[in-house]
């Protein structure tokens, strides 16, 4: 009984030690070399890449347990994201939105002044969604 009892917290101590290593930058050009220890709950690394206007914003980070892949088209900027759960695993830059080509979907959205305006989806985005604020 007491050698399961040890066993058991040997091992309760060897894993709540470890916790998921990710990059972690913001940068408008060049690589990513900081890395950051996550913090509890955080089990996933993102790369994100976003496109307003013509500037390109790329993060990485640590990421909560939800952590969705895929890209974003707002109208005012696009967005792509990649989510992965090994040490260090978002070495890789998220696609940059701006290079994707038109899919032929169309969805509305809002600009302050009226929601009438319309963007064109492209690569995978397939789905319209709306939000208030």
């Amino acid at each position: 009984m007491d050698l399961q009892i040890s066993v058991f917290l040997l091992f309760i101590i060897f894993t709540a030690g470890h916790s998921l290593s990710c990059y972690d930058c913001t940068s408008l050009s060049g690589s990513c070399t900081q890395t950051s220890q996550c913090f509890t709950g955080f089990t996933n690394c993102f790369s994100a890449t976003v496109t307003v206007n013509s500037t390109t914003v790329k993060f990485k980070s640590c990421a909560p347990a939800v952590c969705p892949s895929g890209s974003i088209n707002l109208g005012i900027g696009k967005g792509s994201s990649l989510c992965c759960n090994t040490d260090l695993c978002n070495v890789q830059d998220a696609p940059d939105p701006s290079t994707n080509a038109p899919n032929g979907k169309t969805c509305y959205y809002c600009d302050g002044q009226s929601c009438l305006n319309t963007v064109s989806c492209t690569g995978s985005e397939d789905r319209c969604f709306n939000a208030t604020v």
